[in-house]
């Protein structure tokens, strides 16, 4: 039965997307991040849903007359530098053959976030996207926050087999770095139950994240409340209510929990630490001795006896698990700065939105989104630096967005100035919806 339901969804939205690539990169988005196949145990679990999707999508994209051009602009000038600086790194990676693979993989991946940006003009279009994407992630979360609940915490919370989200660290990273997205829905919709409903789900993800048992979850959580609180205006209220939430929560979590937390500070003592400060060190020495790195997919062991001072074979090789290392490992110096200045410029960018349309009631909606984006890259830079997740889609998709609120809040700033060039900018129209009712 769930599998002639995903087929159905599957078949609908391919229809859809043959009409228009927005509907495609919705359907893309929904499947990418939610896999619902992964639900299925028939035909459906390994079917190339997402593959198909995406050539349909693209097909659909280069004969569709409503995409619009998009600005050059310096964080999307480094981004394709970037792509292409990976290119360039698998051509002369360690590991050619899986490198190609790959980078096949991460291509896939970039090309409808990228078509986000010719496509996704208008309020009604980014704020339906951002739903897709935070009920696919709060989809997981809200359903790991019920088995940690009935379970008492004693078994840890995975995400879908065979996804990008599918080990407990990324799921509880996801789950974060989505959880304001949920709260942007909270503040614009106006019936009652729905609020409640996304309070609940807000809590059972944050008894997700915790049920995760997540080290780098954790982190990220103490990030954002600390960025919470920075930004909050009645700073001794939220602090007290984040003070009594954190003894409450030490009252009921189980033991497991305080023990795998307690190994942040004994980091000595733990294999699995050593092993990525060993990746770590890899990175860096192979970076500082290829100017691309090692490419794609180096860490292993002949690798690490070549590139690593005094490595122990009997040393498993990890992977880096850190979107940093990661990138710094595979792509080299300046692929590591190309990163780090697509996602700053993109952090730049989404304060600049905040101060242009910040109290304009008319144009709120922007600065509360990208808000909510900046906060969930606040759970994402700190988790992250601990997990392999340099390529997943929801922190490109928050670089595609941002610049997409940065060019709409800007063609508004030279309407009212009259800017000669701002009326044809505006179509189609970047009018704001009502409120949901």
């Amino acid at each position: 039965m769930r599998d002639l339901a995903v087929f159905g969804l599957f078949a609908v939205g391919i229809f859809y997307a043959l009409k228009s690539p927005y509907y495609g990169v919705l359907l893309w988005s929904l499947f990418n991040y939610m896999n619902p196949h992964r639900l299925t145990w028939g035909p459906a679990f390994n079917f190339p849903f997402v593959y198909i999707i995406a050539i349909i999508t693209i097909f659909s994209f280069l004969l569709s007359r409503e995409k619009r051009p998009f600005p050059m602009s310096l964080p999307l000038f480094l981004w394709l530098c970037f792509l292409i600086w990976m290119v360039i790194t698998t051509i002369f990676a360690l590991k050619e053959p899986s490198a190609q693979e790959q980078l096949i993989k991460v291509i896939k991946i970039q090309i409808p976030v990228l078509m986000t940006l010719f496509l996704f003009y208008t309020r009604e279009r980014l704020e339906t996207l951002l739903a897709v994407i935070t009920f696919s992630i709060a989809f997981y979360g809200v359903k790991g926050g019920i088995f940690t609940v009935l379970t008492g915490g004693s078994h840890i919370v995975w995400g879908p087999p065979g996804s990008l989200i599918y080990g407990n660290n990324e799921l509880a990273v996801a789950t974060l770095t989505v959880l304001p997205l949920l709260f942007y829905f909270y503040r614009r919709v106006e019936k009652v139950w729905v609020k409640r409903l996304l309070l609940v789900s807000g809590g059972l993800m944050l008894v997700s994240a915790i049920g995760t048992q997540s080290r780098g979850a954790f982190l990220a959580l103490v990030a954002l409340g600390g960025y919470f609180w920075w930004r909050s205006r009645n700073k001794l209220a939220w602090g007290v209510s984040m003070v009594l939430l954190v003894v409450i929560g030490l009252a009921v979590v189980p033991e497991s929990w305080k023990e795998r937390m307690s190994t942040i500070q004994n980091y000595e003592e733990d294999a699995s630490a050593q092993g990525r400060i060993r990746a770590w060190k890899f990175a860096y020495h192979l970076a500082s001795a290829r100017l691309t790195g090692g490419g794609f997919n180096p860490w292993n062991r002949k690798n690490y006896l070549e590139y690593l001072p005094g490595y122990d074979p009997k040393h498993q090789a990890f992977v880096a698990h850190s979107i940093y290392f990661g990138v710094l490992g595979e792509h080299g110096w300046p692929g590591l700065v190309l990163y780090l200045g697509v996602m700053f410029l993109t952090w730049v960018r989404l304060g600049q939105v905040i101060k242009r349309t910040r109290g304009d009631p008319e144009r709120q909606w922007m600065a509360d989104m990208a808000e909510a984006i900046k906060i969930g890259m606040v759970a994402y830079f700190v988790g992250g630096a601990f997990l392999s997740l340099a390529y997943f889609d929801l922190p490109w998709h928050f670089v595609a967005i941002g610049l997409i609120l940065a060019r709409m809040s800007r063609e508004v700033e030279d309407a009212k100035h009259g800017a000669p060039e701002a009326a044809s900018l505006r179509r189609p129209s970047t009018r704001p919806m009502p409120r949901y009712r």
